[in-house]
């Protein structure tokens, strides 16, 4: 095969629409639904700038059916007329320019001083990115309309004649399935995108129009009259630990001493939480998922001032470690809102900033505001001392159990790595393997010699275990018990306190049982073993629950014996049936024993033989109302199980062993 060549003529470079065209990613991160979804956002900035500057206090935002979309503001109307500075058409600077805007001077007094867009990239890469976009301007007493396709001006500018009661401008368009990869952008966007714009611009409001079908639109409001405390304030829904705290500030600076100074304008609201924990930034409206230095000022200045406060205070204990930011993070809910007259994003998609100043001027800013809030606010200051010391050793015990637990848990059964007095079953089929959990040793004789070894294993519990739902995760994984009955299960654990999330490595598809059956005996000792268990199941694999493969194995009350023949009754009802059956006849009745004490034979026909034994399967009817109660009968709600055995507990007083 003849080599291509490469010379002179092989470089080329791409040209107006083709620029964002042929490659979307460059400007907006993606080619997929999160750079078209940056594309919509491109367009919705503009108007906030505008009314951030005053111009306008409500912008309408419209998504259709067919995926096209609208943004109207009532601003200043975008300027399109001639510029004779620039020697063009306004509208073609904005529309079909790349780096040409009215936002280049905001740091010498032009006319945004806070703004989102910078670069002059979104409205025209936006355009060129569309299948349409129709643009309609109010400004000077006209009305300006224009019309793009595929990036491309259809029939210039029309200007006509028109009294309008306000100014502003709107933009229809339709991303472009032949830009991007996928256009169709959830409304779960659009809503949780104007409410955080509705958050850091307090008192403008942000008004979303969903089609649902054609011509029919429902309306989704988000008004934030005091902007991030309303927010705070919101997220916390009452339970917060402190008060919300609001601070602001404005200050002046370079990035480098050879480099232009530049405003910046800081505000912070925070509160402590135990139920939540949320960190969210702002900059220039724009929602900053990546942080960069406000993230770094936060971790930076909280970890100064609380671990100052701490030593001061001495509230650590002697040759205690610092405390570090995951330890406030915990409980902290804390959202911040900044505007500078100079900004440097990572990139277009503007989720993180980079500017050294902002950096080192919030991180002095709220390590001075923070020791005057400990100061001034004692009470606040000891509830979120004692709360961040309680995460930090809560971590510090998570980190210790973790590499416990890996190190119990891991590995196969084998030799090297097994449980005690296991008895395993022949099969591998994971579809007819079924392990019985009995109670104690001499339970497990009588079921071994009664089970079928080719599918029924056997793992014996000594006692009464330890009861999950009030005990901690270190003190659960000590339990020898509890890991050797996980380590049999094969599927992990299921891990859900925030401390201890590294401890999850529940996997349903390594479950090596297709049944797992609590095999207890028919008494008040045997019930409370059962509960134990399935309470131990419930809080560390409650999928098997849900996913139906916890059995309870019933085991007969009574032993009617008639001649050579042995009845077996599973409750009073049953019992007075067969007595009633054998009546005339000679026969013995005895309640039966435990499990350990019934012959082979016995256990295999009434708990072990498929076709003959009775297996009650646990399902929860609602995984709410089960949460409910086993909190209530074995959670640390103690009031409300005494209210619940005052109320229904003469109902159960025959189960009991009391006379």
């Amino acid at each position: 095969m003849a080599a291509k060549s490469y010379d002179n003529s092989s470089i080329s470079s791409l040209k107006g629409a083709d620029r964002v065209r042929k490659r979307p990613a460059v400007i907006f991160g993606s080619d997929g639904i999160e750079g078209c979804q940056h594309s919509m956002f491109e367009i919705l900035s503009n108007s906030i700038d505008e009314a951030r500057e005053g111009f306008g206090n409500v912008i309408y935002v419209t998504r259709y059916l067919d995926y096209s979309i609208e943004v109207e503001d009532f601003g200043r109307g975008i300027p399109v007329e001639y510029n004779e500075k620039e020697k063009k058409y306004n509208w073609e600077l904005v529309f079909c320019e790349l780096y040409a805007g009215g936002k280049y001077q905001n740091n010498a007094g032009g006319n945004y001083e806070f703004s989102l867009g910078l670069n002059g990239l979104g409205a025209c890469a936006t355009q060129y990115s569309s299948a349409y976009m129709d643009v309609e301007i109010l400004r000077d007493g006209y009305k300006f309309n224009l019309h793009f396709e595929k990036g491309e001006n259809i029939g210039g500018l029309e200007k006509t004649k028109f009294r309008h009661r306000h100014t502003g401008s709107r933009i229809r368009w339709k991303p472009d399935m032949s830009v991007f990869t996928d256009i169709r952008i959830p409304l779960e966007f659009y809503q949780s995108t104007l409410k955080r714009q509705a958050v850091v611009n307090s008192g403008l409001r942000f008004v979303l129009k969903n089609e649902t079908e054609p011509g029919v639109f429902e309306e989704f409001e988000y008004y934030y009259e005091n902007g991030i405390v309303d927010y705070v304030k919101e997220l916390c829904g009452g339970k917060e630990l402190t008060n919300v705290h609001f601070i602001e500030t404005e200050r002046k600076g370079r990035d480098r001493e050879d480099l232009e100074e530049y405003k910046v304008k800081m505000s912070f609201a925070f509160c402590f939480n135990n139920e939540i924990n949320v960190l969210e930034y702002y900059h220039n409206s724009s929602y900053l998922e990546y942080g960069g230095a406000p993230d770094k000022a936060v971790r930076n200045a909280f970890v100064y001032a609380i671990d100052q406060y701490l030593k001061q205070n001495g509230k650590y204990n002697k040759n205690e470690g610092k405390i570090q930011f995951s330890d406030i993070e915990d409980s902290l809910v804390l959202v911040s809102n900044s505007l500078s007259t100079m900004t440097s994003y990572e990139n277009q998609t503007k989720k993180a900033i980079t500017n050294k100043f902002i950096q080192d001027a919030m991180t002095e800013f709220l390590r001075e505001q923070l020791s005057i809030y400990f100061i001034e606010n004692k009470m606040d200051a000891e509830k979120i001392c004692t709360q961040v010391l309680v995460n930090k050793r809560s971590r510090e015990t998570a980190e210790k159990t973790r590499i416990n637990v890996k190190k119990k848990l891991g590995g196969t059964l084998d030799v090297a790595n097994r449980v005690k007095k296991f008895v395993d079953c022949r099969s591998k089929d994971v579809s007819r393997r079924e392990v019985y959990i009995v109670e104690g040793d001499s339970a497990l004789g009588a079921c071994k010699l009664g089970r079928d070894s080719e599918f029924q294993a056997i793992i014996p519990i000594r006692g009464k275990i330890l009861n999950c739902l009030k005990a901690e995760y270190d003190k659960i994984f000590k339990s020898d018990i509890i890991v050797d009955l996980l380590k049999v299960l094969g599927c992990g654990v299921e891990i859900s306190s925030k401390h201890n999330k590294d401890l999850n490595s529940f996997e349903l598809d390594n479950l090596r049982w297709s049944k797992v059956i609590i095999c207890t005996d028919a008494d008040v000792d045997g019930y409370q073993i059962r509960t134990l268990i399935l309470t131990m199941i419930y809080r560390l694999v409650p999928t098997l629950i849900e996913k139906g493969y916890v059995y309870i194995a019933e085991s007969p009350l009574y032993e009617i014996t008639c001649k050579d023949k042995s009845y077996f009754a599973f409750n009073e009802a049953e019992k007075a049936a067969l007595m009633k059956k054998l009546e005339g006849k000679k026969y013995t009745l005895q309640r039966s024993k435990g499990l350990g004490e019934n012959q082979p034979e016995m256990m295999w026909e009434t708990t072990m033989n498929p076709e003959t034994r009775r297996l009650i399967k646990v399902m929860p009817d609602d995984m709410e109302k089960t949460k409910e109660m086993f909190d209530l009968l074995l959670g640390d709600n103690l009031t409300g199980r005494k209210e619940h055995i005052a109320n229904v507990g003469h109902d159960f007083i025959a189960l009991t062993d009391v006379m």
